[in-house]
């Protein structure tokens, strides 16, 4: 598999990375998602991500990375461990790194990020909302310094205000996830350009919003999803009619998309078994595709430039939506 530059850290990513919240009890047993990983390093997949708030995803991964001699660059995070989960407390940070490192079977981490430090009510990290100062950053400075991180990073959600978090310069990587697909595209106007600003890498988390893009609704659509706007939905059927011409599936087309900006380091893949590694690996090892359909899937997300406002955050097809948080 091909390999990009992770911004200033120079780590030598893979295209496709791995991402942990579905190597967990959520996406099946255990001897499924050793599986998974096991086939993504035998493909080329040298980076993985994973986080506390994965539920036990930390745990798989040292249980199935154990004793594997094929180099791969890890990541983890900083929040919602210890519960209750204060994140001004400097020691309970530092106990949560604790954790990881046991659960991982490591010593050491390639990456620590920040866990939504963008999403207001999420998370309070910082004494000085102003100047994004908190403990936390004494604690990243520290772990730094004693070579337990080799680097540090950001992972959140928002359009805008990560941006601002990014361009103080302290942070090294960003996972920006839910707002760089085919279809939703708001981290081209800050998120973007501010790593490019400050040489930060860029991982792409949930290229196929979370499942929203990976397989196709055509009958929900058409005679469903009452919570979808009709210019969405309108978009949706232009994207269907787009690929039908051009022969590709779905998920391809979106993987390919994303790893076309030059700028992207990787995309993570919510793969869950060896079979979704395999057909996502297939996928991107077709490479960019071509100017002309850029241009043309381009056109098709400018029918929609930004979220609608009653839009639920996930989308929620194939699934029971009774109103905002209430899908099943």
């Amino acid at each position: 598999m091909r390999k990009r530059t992770l911004g200033r850290t120079g780590l030598q990513v893979s295209e496709l990375a791995l991402g942990g919240l579905f190597i967990s009890s959520i996406g099946g047993e255990f001897e499924q998602a050793k599986g998974a990983i096991l086939r993504a390093l035998e493909l080329g997949v040298n980076t993985i991500d994973t986080a506390p708030g994965y539920l036990n995803s930390e745990e798989v991964l040292g249980k199935a990375l154990e004793g594997i001699t094929t180099p791969y660059i890890l990541s983890t995070k900083l929040g919602g461990r210890p519960q209750p989960f204060r994140p001004q407390d400097r020691e309970g940070l530092m106990r949560s790194v604790q954790e990881s490192l046991r659960l991982l079977k490591r010593d050491r981490v390639d990456m620590l990020m920040i866990h939504e430090p963008d999403r207001p009510g999420q998370y309070n990290w910082w004494s000085d909302p102003e100047g994004f100062y908190g403990p936390v950053m004494d604690v990243l400075d520290e772990l730094k310094g004693a070579g337990v991180i080799r680097f540090t990073g950001l992972g959140g959600t928002t359009a805008y205000e990560l941006a601002q978090i990014m361009r103080t310069g302290r942070f090294d990587v960003v996972l920006t996830a839910f707002n760089y697909s085919l279809l939703w595209r708001e981290a081209e106007r800050e998120v973007l350009p501010a790593a490019r600003e400050r040489g930060m890498g860029i991982m792409i988390g949930s290229p196929l919003q979370q499942g929203a893009l990976a397989r196709r609704y055509d009958e929900e659509l058409r005679h469903g999803a009452r919570w979808l706007s009709p210019p969405r939905r309108a978009q949706y059927l232009a994207l269907y009619a787009y690929l039908d011409e051009l022969g590709m599936s779905l998920p391809e087309a979106g993987l390919r998309f994303v790893l076309s900006n030059p700028d992207v380091s990787c995309a993570l893949m919510g793969a869950r078994s060896r079979g979704e590694v395999e057909q996502n690996v297939s996928a991107v090892e077709k490479g960019p595709l071509s100017a002309e359909v850029i241009a043309r899937l381009d056109e098709i997300a400018a029918m929609v430039p930004f979220r609608p406002f009653e839009e639920p955050f996930g989308l929620p097809f194939g699934r029971r939506y009774d109103g905002p948080g209430m899908a099943r």
